[in-house]
């Protein structure tokens, strides 16, 4: 239904659909109300009470225009369609959102709408402040960064940079994600209104932060120019450059603003400085512009003037609320911290219970191969101990069998030391016999050499004998008794192993006549003194004596050594005539 028809009918009321950032709401307005009273409807259903900030937006004939309070909704170039559709918008920006910004609600609505701004490139930022700000509203939105519950890709479907930042870096959603949530790690403990806040004051220093931009011109060399109005002042920007103004108003150096339907004056303070003229192409322009004037110069002549009390009450409930909220918020954060200790204790307890249920486990499961195998070992021992057993007997019977084996062993052990002691012996015989016959067959060989040179010698004392008979004729011969009995000495003195008794053998030689040719009476006296005995010869004559004396000296007998000693003095050979 047209707002025709309903000013024809006269209706009590018609619909209203009041659009903010975030929000819709649709309201029944009555034909009588001003503009104040759906602003104050719309305030009221906002919670919001610094509503000298914001107004009512609406779209004529391209251009934003702004709903009077003091005049009725009707009456007002608002469109015909039903339900009339208006913005809820800040209309004024403060100087200083964190002094001058005291409800929660108003900051979230100018945080709201600054962030559209930037996103939309209305406020231009730089990328490295892009990203910051996008952080905090991140921060706004999710809270505490928790990287179990934050997972990669869980900002894709948010906008939070502007499409110019995206084009001037070649970089994918996922790099801008990781660098955001870098910055998002870092602001734990952030409640959302502070978030927020910190966004504001960031955005707040941007040049095109607050700022209402209009074509103009002025008159006379007819150069365009952009106007831009702001919490502090009128400014003068070219066309191609929105930052740094050319030329800058104060609202305190401001006399006096004055606009007809085509042009608008600015006279300062200072008489002697120009007037600024300039004009706009659409004439409902000026209007708008002298709204935006007017209102951002109140604001400013009452930021410096003594709050009223209502302002004042505000304050005071805001920063109650402020320091409550710091309060809860610390309590919230201390319980958070605590709870989170908790999960982690808790974590920690189920972790060390899930250990401990798989020790059991493994422990019950080591407890049932223990038993399998001690099952298995006692099979085994039993196998074992039947084998030990058998071995026992086996052993007993080797034991006997070795016994018997070192009984035999030690006999013929004994029996061989036995044979072996009667092989030493009889080696040991064989050598005494051996030594005994080659000293036997040496005494034979001395005896026999002995022989020889006493029947030698006998020879050449037969030889003087007969010289010597010639000369003396005296008998010389052993008594028969006494050469048998020298001959039996001589004999067993040969055959005895010990050394003779040392005795005397009486020789009487009675007459040179009676001695024979085989008999030798030097070589018996030579072997009676070599047996130890005494010989005693008796001579017919001292003569006979001296020649048997040389005799004897010259068959004395050699050994290898040299000549054989007498075993007594050669002169008890000799006996007196």
């Amino acid at each position: 239904m047209s707002i025709t028809g309903l000013k024809k009918k006269q209706p009590k009321t018609f619909k209203v659909k009041v659009t903010t950032v975030d929000t819709e709401m649709e309201f029944s307005c009555e034909v009588k109300w001003k503009g104040k009273d759906l602003f104050d409807q719309v305030c009221r259903a906002l919670g919001l009470r610094e509503s000298w900030f914001f107004g009512l937006q609406y779209s004529a004939r391209g251009l934003g225009t702004w709903l009077k309070m003091d005049k009725k909704v009707l009456d007002q170039d608002i469109p015909k369609e039903e339900p009339v559709s208006f913005c809820f918008l800040a209309k004024f920006y403060p100087e200083k959102v964190e002094e001058e910004l005291l409800q929660e609600i108003t900051q979230h609505l100018f945080f709201l709408q600054v962030k559209k701004q930037i996103l939309d490139e209305d406020i231009f930022c730089s990328p490295e402040v892009a990203v910051l700000l996008a952080s905090y509203a991140v921060q706004a939105k999710y809270g505490d960064y928790d990287p179990n519950l934050h997972k990669p890709g869980f900002l894709a479907p948010e906008e939070l940079l502007p499409k110019r930042v995206l084009r001037q870096y070649q970089m994918t959603p996922e790099m801008w994600e990781k660098k955001i949530a870098a910055w998002y790690a870092g602001h734990q403990g952030l409640a959302r209104y502070e978030a927020e806040m910190n966004y504001l004051k960031i955005a707040e220093d941007l040049e095109m932060y607050g700022v209402n931009y209009f074509p103009i011109a002025q008159k006379k060399n007819r150069t365009d120019f952009l106007l831009g109005v702001d919490a502090k002042g009128i400014h003068l920007y070219s066309i191609n450059n929105r930052f740094s103004p050319s030329k800058s108003f104060e609202w305190s150096s401001i006399r006096n603003i004055s606009y007809s339907e085509k042009e608008l004056t600015i006279k300062p303070i200072d008489k002697k400085a120009e007037v600024f003229k300039f004009f706009s192409s659409q004439p409902k322009a000026h209007k708008l512009i002298t709204q935006l004037f007017i209102g951002n110069h109140d604001l400013f002549m009452r930021r410096r003037r003594v709050d009223p009390i209502e302002i004042q009450q505000m304050k005071a409930q805001s920063r109650e609320e402020k320091a409550r909220k710091k309060v809860e918020h610390q309590r919230l954060a201390r319980e958070k911290q605590l709870r989170e200790e908790a999960e982690h204790a808790k974590e920690e307890l189920e972790r060390r219970l899930f250990e401990v249920e798989d020790e059991a486990r493994q422990a019950n499961e080591a407890l049932h191969r223990s038993e399998a195998a001690a099952e298995l070992l006692a099979e085994k021992a039993q196998i074992a101990e039947e084998e030990a057993k058998l071995l026992a007997r086996s052993a007993v019977e080797a034991e006997q069998e070795r016994h018997r084996l070192e009984l035999a062993a030690l006999k013929t052990e004994e029996e061989k030391r036995l044979v072996e002691h009667k092989m030493r012996e009889v080696e040991l015989i064989a050598r005494k016999l051996v030594k005994e016959s080659d000293r036997r067959a040496k005494e034979a060989e001395h005896l026999k050499q002995d022989l020889q040179e006493a029947r030698e010698a006998e020879e050449k004392a037969k030889q003087r004998l007969q010289g010597v008979r010639r000369l003396n004729h005296f008998p010389v011969s052993f008594t028969l008794r006494g050469r048998i009995a020298f001959q039996q000495r001589c004999s067993s003195a040969t055959h005895s192993s010990q050394r003779p008794h040392v005795g005397t053998a009486s020789l009487r030689i009675p007459r040179a006549s009676c001695i024979h040719e085989d008999d030798s009476v030097a070589g018996q006296a030579i072997r009676l003194s070599l047996l130890g005995a005494q010989a005693k010869v008796s001579f017919p004559s001292r003569v006979a004596g001296a020649s048997f004396l040389d005799r004897v000296q010259r068959l004395r007998p050699r050994t290898r050594a040299g000549l054989l000693r007498w075993p007594c003095p050669l002169s008890q050979l000799l006996c007196s005539c």
